[in-house]
Formats: C-alpha cells, structure tokens, sequence
C-alpha cells in the first residue's frame, strides 16, 4: 500500500508518520479531527476541576492542584518545546487537523493563562485559607512574628546558608546556566555607597544581576512551630537573609522566577555502540535543553523580566506571570501530615480468592485464569509471583519486561535474587522510557553486576508491553506461567493507578510470550503470533480488522458494538476506521482519558460514537478492548493505546481474555461501570469541549472507582 508521510514534529517522537493512503481524507479536515495539544489541554483542565470540585477533601484537592502543574511541565518540556522547535525550523507542514505550529502555540497561550488563573485563585482563596481554618498554615516570611522568625531564621543559618551559592552576571561572570524546573531568585546588587553619594546618584548605581538557586534537597516549607502545621517558604526565608550572602553589598528585593527546558531529545541508536552510555549522556543533555518557559513572580518588575527573557532567548509569549507560590507540587509535603481526616479514606486492597486459599500460587494459577484489578488488587499478588518465582527451587527462568519500576523496587530485588540462586533471569530494561531514564540505568546496572541476562530494548522501538513469563520444572516437564498487564511493574503507582493483569497457563499465550522474548532478547525475528496482538508487528492491523468485523455485521443487519476504554486516540487509520463503523450503524462507546482527536457526534460521520472520559481519585490506565462479534464476544486487555506512536514505534501486547467469567466481567462489571458512571465522567462534544455528565434525581449515583471497590470479589 503507498504511503502518505506527514512530517508532524522535527524531533523523534512522531517526528515522520506514515498513514495509509485510506486515511488521507481526514487529514487537513479541521471538523473531523480535534488537535491533539488542544486535546491534551482539555485534559489538564478536568484535572484542574477536580481541585476545584468541593466534594474532595482538602489535601486531594491540593494533589490535583500539583498533578495539574506537573502535566504542564512535561506538556511543555515534551509537546510545546517540538512545536517551538518546529516553528524556528520553518517546518511548513501542519498538524493532522490542519493547524500550523505557530496557529497552535498561539491557541496554547490562549487558553492556557485563564486556566493558570483560575489553578491560582483556587489555591490561594479557597484551599490554602481552608487549610488554615484547619490548623495548617503557610505564611511569607515577613507576616511571622518576632519568635517565628528567630525559628526560621535559625532553621536558615544551620540548614541552608552553608549550600547556597550566589552568582552574580558581569564582564567576568556570565549569565549562569539556570537549570530545568529549578527554583531562583533573581536579586540586583551593587557596592555600598556613602550616604552623601548615594542620595546624589541612585542607592543602586552600578547594581548587577545575581542569582540564587533555591537547593533542591531543602524541603520548600520550612515549619516554624513544635508542631509542624505552621510553615513558611523557603525562597522568602532566602530573601529575608538575602544580605548575609552578600556582605559589604546593597541588595534589592528578591523575586522568584523559573525555566523550563525541552527534554525531548533524539536518541540516534543505529550509531550508539552502547546504549546505556548513550542514555548516561542523554540524561545529562536533558538538563541543558533549550529553554521554552520562563516563570516570574507577578511583582518582578519589567527590567528584570526583559533582562531574563533576553539571556534565556525567549520572547514575551514565552514569560508566564505567577502571582502566587511557585511550583504547586511542592505544597504536597504537606500531604505527609497525619491528618487523615483531609485525605481520601484508604482503600481497601484484597488479594483474590484462589490465591488466598492456595499455598502455592503457581497452583492456583494452573487451575485457572486469574485477573488483577489494581488498586483494588493487591499489588503484592504480582509482587508474591515473582518472588515466588525466585524462590522456588522448581522454577528455572524468569523473564519480564521493566519499563517503570520505581525507586526500591521488590520485583528488582527478587530478580536479583533469582540470578544469584542460578536461575536464567533476562530483564529488557526499557532506558529510554522518559522522566525514568536515571532509575532504569540504575537498576540496569545492578542486575548487571548480579548476573542478570539484561537487555535494553530494540533499535528505534521503545518496549512498551508489560509481560513476564516464569519457567517452572513440573514432573518430567516444563510448565510456562505467564503475567500479562496493562500497567507497569511497579508496585508504588499500583496504589493510585487502575490497571489490570491476568495470570495464566494458556499453552497458546504462553507459547506466544516466548516468542516475544526470543525476539526482544536474540535475533529471532517471528512475523505471525497465534493469539497476542503485538505492535508494531500487527497490532494496528488486528485492531482495524476488528473494527471493521463488527461493521461487516452491521451491514448485514446485525447487532454491531465496540467498547474500548484507553489513555489516548489519535492514530489516523483507526479513528477512519472508527468513523466507518459508525456509518454502518455500529454503536460505539469510547473511554478516553486524555487525548482524543476524534470527533463524536458528527451528523453522517460520528453520530453512533459516544466518548466519554473519567478523572478521579485514581489515575485511569487500564486498556480494555470489547467486540461484540454477533454474540460471539471477544474481549483483550494490554499496554497500548490507540496512538501512532504505540502502534508504530513501540513493542505493545494486547492478550485474549478467553476464560468466559472473565470475558463477562470485564464487559459488565468493570466497562459496564465506566460506562454507568455519573459522577467523575465527562462527554466530549463535537467542538472538542467536555460537560460533566448530570446525575438525574430518579437515577442512582455512580461513582465507577468505588464501585470498584464493592466488586473486589472478583469471578476467579
């Protein structure tokens, strides 16, 4: 099939996409495609609703304030600096939709300062005054009294001075590198002069610029009470003693600015000998990205600003104004206060049912498919299988995919362990999986230095999919376990992520997880699967074929019906394919979380696509994929979404749920839910917008993440 290439960023991720031919049609068709960092944004935005919903109690709300800031800072880092990028290369080529780089960027300001206001509105005269109200108090530096003060500066003298570092900019010191997302002050000094010479001249003759970089290991609230509720910050605590760092020198006032840096770089494997050294460089590079955001405080005044915005060669739409505390994340230290009573009620995590009554989880798993529904699983059900499996003198090879791991990470350790009982452990180690690229060398490292058989992912493709498989010696053979999961093995963002994993025996899968392996690992190169869907192999092929099932029985009369429930929906050829369905008359219903370039609801296009998207107390990050087969129901759970990038450019596994009980409750109970759900789910319009979905007076509430909980007696 010939190919059209859109040339979408400049940069790796997305950089040249290929469509099929089918699919150009949609191209350039601004009333069939919604922009994706439009999209994105709109995310963000039911991010921020959530803190601004009184319903939660006051510490979540000022979680989703932080998590609101952190996916802007990667939005900018990752998206805005490609679009920037673009834009300085005179990339001509427009987004899917049809919008230029420069059109984009400009609609990103648009309606991102009004968002920022309101994030700052909230925070500063409904969540931080409430706090307040409950005994929990930040207050600048100057509002403390005389004993508050003596405390913080005491804190000041044995805590901080001895690690900050002024640098002052002159003929003999340039401008300093300010690093990525790091907190500074920015303050004018000059020499002292004689009174009689100062009133002559100006206080400030001569005065040059230097800045401060607030230390990154130094919590941004420094409490001033036994008690540890009443804080204040850092940076005003710094500006108050901004003198001692610059004696027998005059000093303005201090204000606090920010820079963000693109830290999307381009990997060029095909010419990296060693790629973990490559990732060691690429660590360090990503510090040095060039500049795409400057943060300053509301009352630094113009010359200041200007003179930030020159040196970091920015321009004025590049400057955001805060006038407020800077990065809000840093507020969640005060989520580590034992007040339970302003936090969300624990959940209660169960382990399930033929895992809690065998002693041994590899016959419980031989009996039956068993599926993991995280949190409200037990992580520690993954957890005991793997080290169950490093323990168990029977088992004689593990291998898994590691793509997030997390700091401390049990499964590492047990990997560990396996190896140096003798075991064959082979771990691909995905190091380019971004923001965790330090983590993964580390621990690559490790299992290295123990034995283990460790790879590092395939040439141009980012491993992606979630899957282990356990050899164990059972009689006079070899019995193959496998875990296949939509989420990463790591058992801290279990907690607050929904994922879902099976366990299983299945010859067929299983035989398929070893061939995936033998590919990942060696040079094994196997072109059709017997069940797993694997990208970039014929993921996007299968789905599209499935698609395209379900509107063949549409036009023959049948009752036609998808559900799926995934992250994002941008990849061209399925939404075409989508669109298709629905002019068959097949009824469609889309989970979406975050990014959706589809448009639902267009007249003789997408009337029979409904899509809806749930943000909650736990992130959603399960993949559920759901055909109704003229009665013949399939149903398949895996690591992608339906993007280019996931089909394209990285190694997914969507696996066959095919124990029937299982298959019924993922369509009922867990899609069902989502799909009843009228109290966190929004619906996309056809504008891009989204409304909260109304909870009627004759209808009952449903809140799908705690029904959730109720359902954790799953049919296993």
């Amino acid at each position: 099939m010939s190919t059209a290439v859109a040339k979408v960023k400049t940069k790796g991720r997305e950089a040249v996409q290929k469509r099929p031919t089918s699919s150009r049609n949609l191209r350039h068709q601004k009333h069939l495609l919604i922009n994706r960092e439009l999209s994105w944004l709109e995310f963000n935005r039911r991010v921020l609703e959530e803190a601004l919903d009184q319903r939660h109690p006051l510490l979540e709300r000022l979680k989703f304030l932080g998590i609101f800031s952190s996916n802007l800072d990667e939005f900018f880092m990752v998206r805005v600096s490609g679009l920037q990028e673009a834009l300085d290369a005179g990339v001509t080529e427009t987004s899917p939709d049809g919008m230029t780089a420069s059109e984009q960027l400009k609609e990103i300001r648009t309606r991102l300062r009004p968002m920022l206001e309101t994030q700052m509105r909230c925070l500063q005269a409904d969540v931080l005054p409430s706090l307040a109200e409950k005994g929990i108090m930040i207050r600048p530096y100057e509002e403390l009294n005389r004993r508050e003060k003596k405390t913080a500066n005491d804190y000041f003298l044995e805590n901080v001075f001895p690690i900050l570092t002024p640098q002052a900019v002159d003929p003999g010191h340039p401008f300093p590198y300010i690093s990525n997302l790091s907190l500074n002050l920015g303050v004018m000094v000059a020499p002292q002069q004689s009174k009689k010479t100062s009133e002559a001249a100006g206080a400030m003759k001569g005065a040059r610029f230097a800045r401060i970089k607030l230390p990154p290991i130094v919590p941004k609230l420094i409490p001033i009470d036994e008690k540890g509720v009443n804080f204040t910050f850092l940076g005003s605590l710094i500006a108050a003693n901004i003198a001692a760092l610059f004696p027998q020198m005059k000093t303005g006032r201090c204000f606090l600015f920010r820079v963000t840096r693109d830290a999307d770089h381009d990997i060029k494997e095909d010419e990296a000998s060693d790629l973990l050294r490559t990732m060691q460089q690429h660590v360090r590079q990503m510090r040095f990205g060039d500049a795409v955001r400057l943060e300053v405080a509301a009352q630094m005044p113009s010359e200041m600003v200007s003179y930030l915005t020159e040196a970091l060669q920015l321009t004025t739409e590049d400057v955001y104004t805060v006038d407020g505390p800077f990065n809000i994340p840093d507020l969640m230290q005060l989520y580590d206060l034992d007040r339970p009573e302003l936090k969300d009620r624990p959940l209660q995590r169960v382990t399930p049912v033929p895992l809690r009554e065998s002693e041994n989880c590899f016959e419980a798993i031989k009996r039956r498919d068993i599926l993991l529904h995280h949190p409200y699983t037990a992580y520690s059900a993954v957890t005991n299988f793997i080290e169950s499996a490093a323990s168990d003198p029977e088992v004689v090879a593990i291998k898994i995919c590691l793509y997030r791991t997390g700091r401390n990470s049990p499964i590492v350790k047990a990997l560990i362990e396996a190896s140096e009982q003798g075991k064959q452990v082979a771990a691909l180690v995905e190091l380019k999986a971004r923001f965790d690229e330090e983590s993964n060398i580390e621990w690559a490292r490790r299992l290295e230095q123990a034995g283990v058989h460790v790879v590092y992912g395939m040439v141009g493709l980012k491993t992606h999919c979630k899957l282990t498989l356990v050899v164990r010696r059972e009689g006079k053979g070899l019995q193959r376990y496998v875990h296949l999961a939509t989420g990463n093995y790591n058992p801290t963002t279990s907690r607050i992520y929904t994922d879902l994993g099976i366990f299983t025996v299945d010859e067929e899968i299983a035989t398929d997880a070893t061939n995936l392996f033998n590919s990942l690992t060696g040079f094994s190169q196997f072109t059709e699967y017997g069940c797993l869907m694997v990208a970039p192999l014929n993921l996007r092929k299968r789905i599209i074929r499935l698609i395209k099932r379900e509107t063949a029985h549409a036009k023959a009369g049948r009752s036609g019906r998808i559900i799926a429930k995934i992250n994002s929906l941008t990849d061209i050829a399925i939404i075409r394919a989508l669109y298709n369905a629905s002019q068959a008359g097949v009824s469609i219903d889309l989970i979406v979380r975050g990014i959706c370039t589809l448009r639902p609801g267009l007249s003789k296009v997408s009337k029979n696509i409904r899509v809806r998207s749930i943000v909650g107390r736990f992130l959603e990050h399960s993949r559920i994929f759901y055909f109704g087969n003229g009665g013949k129901e399939e149903v398949y759970i895996g690591s992608a979404d339906w993007m280019y990038r996931n089909l394209s450019r990285r190694v997914e596994v969507i696996v066959p749920i095919k124990d029937p009980k299982l298959r019924t409750h993922l369509k009922d109970v867990v899609l069902g839910n989502y799909l009843k759900d009228n109290v966190n789910a929004r619906e996309l319009r056809p504008d891009g917008t989204y409304v909260r979905i109304k909870c009627l007076e004759t209808e009952r509430k449903c809140d799908s993440q705690l029904e959730f909980e109720s359902h954790q007696a799953q049919p296993n």
